[in-house]
């Protein structure tokens, strides 16, 4: 075999040095065989799970007309980043909680933190990508189909994926930082270079602290015009069950103005008359009843990516707060559960999807049974002049009123 089974031989011997220098006294070697083949089980399970329900949603995205609208190109960016984490990233940690610690050798413990936290960011960059999209709807929308054209779209989504891994660089290379076996924690992490120096502050703070800051002030601002607006429609819904109050039935089905009403009367004393139309045109009334489901929907996703916030939130924090409080793995238990739950939101957004929006349940239908997705395409019934309407979140955006873009919160 000549020169390269000397090379092969060289190899291995360098992968079995790294693995006796960095793996053996690694925090899981000190964990239970139980408890680590419940982390390596439940692992697999999110990773099966995490696959199926993000390359489902990907492709029901894409293939419904009906659910397919901007928030749905960063919905199918997040999907891309968390399928990634699973394909990448799960079988790799899996594998450390079957052997007790890291022996794939020093490149793959290079690479998988690297996409680990690449994913990661992009995750988040891309829930605070679809938070900003709800706030320039709601809060200014005047300027929403102005901001959201397409190439700024595009320009955004590629935005989440350069920076997340392009701010990784420096330490991928060891010019900051480095990414190595870190013995104390068990695992591939984030280490000091030859100067001493880390990125894993700094970055911590970039792509996690900051985004979350930016969507918890978009939230606040977004509920506060929501409030706002609910005490305006109920102040204008009281005016005019009052005006309504003052309507009496006269002989031959006419209504009368009570006369004794305030600012019903003219100057002569004598009670004005209103003309209040029964019915609107028929092509008025069914813009204004599309109108008002397209905007129901948008309050739905609004909330429902605020879920998937707060469930990115449950599922990043405790193994954040059990590294800095347990740093001697006394609670072994407690940081498999961290882990876990890291893993976890990874494959939770599928199923936020599934329970809190109508449209997605009935894509995930349409694409598991084979359906046509004629059934999720929009209706586009005819005005008078023979215009059809197209289903757009931006087309009632920015031409109603913030009173009206809000009003569904109410019936929610």
């Amino acid at each position: 075999c000549g020169s390269s089974c000397g090379r092969d031989r060289g190899m291995n011997e360098n992968s079995t040095i790294w693995e006796a220098e960095n793996s053996p006294e690694g925090e899981f070697t000190r964990f239970s065989r139980t408890l680590l083949t419940l982390g390596a089980v439940f692992t697999i399970i999110i990773l099966v799970v995490g696959v199926f329900g993000n390359l489902l949603t990907i492709i029901s995205l894409i293939r419904c007309p009906k659910v397919r609208n901007i928030a749905a190109s960063f919905i199918i960016s997040l999907c891309l980043a968390d399928f990634i984490f699973c394909i990448f990233v799960l079988p790799f940690n899996a594998i450390r909680f079957i052997h007790g610690s890291w022996r794939l050798g020093e490149l793959l413990c290079k690479l998988v933190p690297f996409v680990q936290y690449g994913s990661i960011g992009v995750s988040l960059l891309c829930i605070a990508m679809i938070t900003v999209n709800r706030y320039v709807m709601i809060v200014h929308h005047s300027a929403y189909a102005r901001v959201y054209q397409r190439h700024w779209i595009v320009a955004m989504i590629l935005f989440c994926w350069i920076f997340s891994y392009g701010m990784q660089v420096p330490t991928l290379l060891g010019v900051w930082g480095a990414f190595g076996y870190d013995s104390n924690l068990g695992t591939c992490s984030i280490l000091k270079d030859q100067y001493g120096r880390s990125s894993k502050t700094p970055l911590f703070v970039i792509a996690f602290v900051i985004p979350c800051l930016l969507i918890v002030l978009c939230y606040t601002r977004i509920f506060w015009v929501v409030h706002q607006s609910e005490m305006r429609m109920k102040q204008h819904a009281s005016v005019a069950n009052a005006v309504q109050n003052n309507l009496r039935p006269t002989t031959g089905g006419r209504l009368s103005v009570d006369g004794n009403a305030s600012g019903q009367v003219s100057d002569s004393g004598t009670p004005q008359q209103r003309v209040i139309p029964s019915t609107a045109p028929q092509p008025v009334r069914i813009k204004n009843q599309r109108d008002i489901k397209a905007r129901r929907n948008e309050w739905k996703i609004t909330k429902m990516v605020l879920a998937i916030f707060i469930s990115f939130i449950a599922c990043y924090l405790p193994i954040t707060v059990i590294k800095i409080a347990d740093k001697d793995a006394a609670h072994p238990e407690a940081h498999v559960f961290g882990y876990v739950m890291l893993y976890l939101s990874a494959c939770i957004n599928p199923i936020i999807y599934v329970i809190m929006n109508k449209q997605y349940r009935q894509a995930y239908k349409t694409v598991l049974l084979c359906r046509s997705t004629a059934m999720l395409t929009p209706k586009t019934p005819r005005t008078s002049g023979g215009n059809s309407e197209k289903w757009k979140d931006a087309a009632f955006s920015y031409n109603l009123n913030r009173t009206q873009v809000l009003e569904v919160s109410m019936g929610e």
